[in-house]
């Protein structure tokens, strides 16, 4: 499944290649990936709205 996901970087990962993290959307589904490992990473999946209160709370922490 997670080779036919589009995966982007985050925002806040530095230009160094540290606190790497990548997501991708699928339906009602976020994937999330340390980018340091590439295409081999395990990955993280959960539910969209549980994504979501996720990164609202730590964004207002």
């Amino acid at each position: 499944m997670s080779d036919r996901l589009t995966w982007f970087k985050s925002s806040y990962s530095d230009s160094q290649g540290a606190n790497c993290l990548e997501a991708a959307r699928a339906p009602e589904r976020i994937h999330i990936r340390d980018s340091k490992l590439g295409p081999q990473s395990p990955t993280f999946t959960t539910a969209a709205p549980a994504w979501t209160a996720f990164i609202a709370h730590t964004c207002n922490v």
